[in-house]
């Protein structure tokens, strides 16, 4: 038990088959390993073995062909979609390659988004959200869209919006992969940042992200190879 306290999250033989024309595809197959609590572990790997379908899973977008995934020491494996997106909403926060931000939305209307969904009245949630603006150096940005805002920017208030209902796991899709190298070396000190408050899981091809984290998972072929 004090194992599971000190880990958050924790799978056990882990698989994902897909069926593609009429062929398995092996995604994932048998994959065990721990998430630590409040650290960055960054789960790397080539192109095509399986880090997105592996977020997919830990995030709980899509469920397991079998195998378990325990959070916070509890199975959520077989838990219905309905308690999964609640899980979800309250649990986990993304952060994605292309920022995927409301086009017509500013940048304090697209952090309020989860909130709004859990049915925070108006002014906390914008209070909330002005907050956390700040915190990523854009509260004077928070009437810009995303269009009027730089590539680093955009992922700032990806960021924001993720930390919006105080999220215990920020799982972030290649953060960087769409940035410049300046602006993407300011999003990783951001997210290390982070750990204070959040678990932080990273997907990533790149090597020197990777050297950044307190562990790493690396993916070949949809096996854990180290």
């Amino acid at each position: 038990m004090n194992k599971m306290k000190k880990e958050i999250l924790h799978t056990k033989n882990l698989v994902k088959h897909y069926y593609l024309d009429g062929v398995i595809v092996k995604a994932i197959n048998g994959v065990t390993f721990s998430i630590p609590r409040n650290k960055m572990t960054v789960i790397i790997g080539p192109s095509g073995c399986g880090k997105s379908t592996l977020l997919h899973l830990i995030g709980l977008l899509d469920k397991p062909t079998r195998g378990k995934i325990y959070f916070d020491g509890y199975d959520i494996s077989k838990l219905t979609e309905t308690k999964l997106a609640k899980l979800r909403l309250k649990k986990i926060g993304f952060v994605f390659q292309f920022f995927n931000l409301h086009p017509l939305l500013t940048a304090v209307e697209n952090v309020e988004l989860p909130l709004t969904i859990s049915n925070v009245s108006l002014a906390e949630r914008r209070k909330k959200a002005l907050e956390l603006l700040k915190i990523v150096g854009l509260k004077e940005r928070a009437d810009h869209y995303p269009n009027q805002l730089s590539g680093g920017e955009q992922q700032r208030v990806a960021i924001a919006r993720a930390m919006s209902n105080d999220p215990e796991i920020i799982m972030a899709d290649e953060p960087t992969g769409n940035l410049d190298t300046k602006s993407g070396d300011d999003i990783m000190r951001l997210l290390i940042k982070l750990r204070e408050k959040s678990t932080v899981i990273v997907i990533t091809h790149d090597a020197d992200i990777a050297r950044r984290a307190n562990k790493t998972i690396k993916l070949r072929d949809g096996i854990i190879v180290k």
